[in-house]
């Protein structure tokens, strides 16, 4: 295990919002409803509550500040690096074999590319927060998949869909590429996207629909860290607060998605007839 030290950065949060609006601490409390005394006791010391984050940072959202938006951008500036890992309670550690087994590529420390990615798989959790994360991957072995039959099938045995074929060579051979990896890298893969996989996986329709499904999705790259030499070239580097109203907006964009994916599914039933189904690839 991995400990994970970083916090809500809300000392910095508050100094900035102070300066921005040009107003005082006791003004800021009138707008927030957050008591000048808790205000101040948070400028000293950094310490706060959950109930206190959330007065302070969805004034902040509702004032068009996008601010753990932009906080990604600048610890992208700052480290080059950087992903991003969602969690429904918080973080004290991390370890690569704490997940389910049945994610996409078994067991491992799960990241993304964007903040807006991590939060979109916590968004319907009431204690739900973000963590960055810099990283070195020099000398480690990172296998990389695109949007493609290998990635497909690789999600579709993990999550216990292909248990008919796990004997077959061309699951083998992704298996054991998988395994001989410290990090995989591959597009990121939802509930959304996997229900269009588990139709492909039961013969209900053709590796070409599916894949031209999935590619609506612009989900971007899941990095999913499965060694402990992985996960010991993380650094955290902050942990983000996310307000109710942030949440609500994250709803709503998924479920415009969700209507896109579902549009070029149909589309692409129409258009692609000829594919090969399941057990003609894995016969």
């Amino acid at each position: 295990m991995i400990p994970v030290k970083c916090d809500y950065n809300i000392k910095n949060d508050i100094e900035f919002i102070l300066e921005s609006e040009k107003i005082s601490s006791m003004e800021l409390g009138e707008k927030t409803g957050i008591s000048r005394t808790t205000l101040d006791e948070i400028l000293k010391t950094g310490k706060t509550t959950n109930s206190v984050c959330e007065k302070f940072y969805s004034y902040v959202y509702e004032g068009r500040y996008r601010i753990n938006v932009v906080k990604e951008e600048l610890a992208k500036e700052q480290y080059r690096q950087v992903l991003f890992h969602g969690s429904k309670e918080g973080l004290s550690t991390i370890t690569h074999d704490g997940s389910r087994p049945n994610c996409d590529f078994g067991q491992g420390f799960y990241t993304g590319e964007s903040y807006s990615q991590a939060l979109a798989f916590v968004c319907e959790n009431k204690n739900s927060s973000v963590y960055s994360f810099s990283y070195s991957p020099d000398k480690l072995k990172i296998h990389k998949f695109d949007c493609s039959l290998e990635w497909m099938l690789a999600i579709c045995h993990y999550r216990g869909t292909l248990k008919e074929y796990d004997q077959c060579n061309l699951i083998k051979e992704i298996v054991a590429q998988i395994d001989s990896a410290d990090i995989v890298a591959a597009p990121i893969a939802d509930n959304r996207m996997f229900y269009i996989m588990a139709q492909f996986a039961d013969g209900e329709i053709n590796a070409d629909v599916a894949l031209h499904s999935l590619s609506a999705s612009n989900l971007g790259l899941q990095f999913v860290f499965r060694t402990v030499a992985a996960l010991n070239s993380l650094t955290p580097i902050e942990k983000y607060y996310i307000c109710t109203p942030e949440k609500e907006d994250c709803k709503k964009s998924l479920n415009d998605r969700a209507f896109a994916i579902d549009t070029k599914l149909k589309l692409a039933k129409r258009e692609f007839r000829t594919g090969k189904y399941i057990e003609e690839i894995l016969k």
